[in-house]
């Protein structure tokens, strides 16, 4: 497992000065370290006695604000900035552009990432990373969950589709790398998703497991050479995609398998950022898995950060199975 226990902070809220990681994980309680091991969702629209809770109690590891959470511009900063002055914690958004957008109405939609890799232009994908990096930013957020490096390979693919900047792997590498960029230079930190690779499925995750049935060979030339081309451009954090890839692991979706984090996505490809779940309330896990046994597994195999977007209850069940884990040894200290 890596070594990200701890929020991720934006540039410039960081200092040796200021922390001293191990006196601090030192100082940590077992229930503010396994805080740490999530990022969750809120209910509502402002912070309600379930979210102090999760912070003042629980620790928890940062914030994903949704659709459902966000009605206009005042109301999305001022949320923003409660949840900040409660805590240090990161707020990251899934803001892709096009279809996948979370901010208030009154903020222009950017294109699509196929629109923008239709132009295959270098300099159009960065700024349009810078541009969502500010526009993000201006509201307070730290985190983007994007670019996304899935290949859109399947024309019956039913969730990735316009998300993805092409059919090609070196066309999406070269979009997705300088969009990548373009956030990294506003500090906000970018997450490449979803790996192994979502577009060749005819699955939608949010509803069940979808299956990558290729070679590894082909996983190589196609699905994989984004995220290795990610990589190789010191990519911060990766999304990892629930994906059954039966070449790899058999038994395991990509999410709990140590086979594909710690094996292909560390060994093979020499990843050492930030590993984080998808979202570990989508069909793919609850249709399939106990939530709080697939939550153990996905740390036992490497992940750092779990992704629980949705359902108070959920969480706690997370929170629960992981305390259970870490008292009977299953899950180290």
């Amino acid at each position: 497992m890596s070594t990200y226990h701890l929020p991720v902070l934006s540039t410039g809220e960081l200092n040796s000065e200021r922390w001293d990681f191990s006196s601090n994980i030192d100082n940590m309680t077992i229930a503010e370290k396994i805080g740490q091991l999530m990022m969750i969702g809120l209910e509502s629209t402002s912070i309600d006695q379930e979210v102090t809770h999760y912070l003042s109690d629980k620790k928890v590891g940062g914030f994903i604000l949704l659709q459902k959470n966000i009605q206009n511009t005042q109301q999305t900063v001022e949320l923003i900035n409660d949840l900040k002055q409660a805590n240090d914690n990161p707020i990251p958004i899934d803001e892709e552009g096009g279809r996948i957008t979370r901010l208030p109405k009154e903020i222009l939609v950017t294109p699509t990432s196929q629109a923008i890799g239709k132009k295959n232009d270098r300099d159009l994908s960065y700024q349009i990373g810078k541009l969502l990096a500010k526009k993000v930013k201006e509201f307070g957020f730290n985190i983007n969950f994007a670019p996304v490096l899935d290949v859109n390979n399947n024309p019956h693919n039913p969730v990735i589709g316009d998300r993805s900047f092409g059919d090609k792997p070196d066309l999406v590498s070269k979009m997705a790398i300088a969009q990548m960029k373009g956030l990294s230079d506003e500090n906000v930190i970018p997450v490449g998703k979803h790996f192994p690779g979502h577009g060749d499925t005819d699955v939608d995750s949010h509803i069940n497991l979808p299956l990558l049935d290729h070679s590894v060979e082909r996983l190589h030339q196609v699905e994989l050479r984004p995220f290795q081309q990610a990589i190789n451009h010191d990519a911060e954090a990766i999304m990892i995609g629930h994906l059954m890839i039966p070449s790899i692991d058999p038994d395991n979706p990509a999410t709990l398998s140590a086979d594909i984090i710690q094996g292909l996505l560390r060994k093979e490809l020499g990843f050492d950022g930030l590993v984080i779940s998808d979202d570990l309330t989508m069909g793919a896990i609850l249709e399939n898995y106990e939530i709080g046994d697939a939550a153990v597994q996905a740390i036992q195999a490497g992940t750092d950060l779990l992704l629980i977007c949705h359902g108070y209850e959920q969480i706690d069940a997370v929170f629960a199975a992981i305390e259970d884990a870490v008292a009977s040894g299953e899950i180290s200290m």
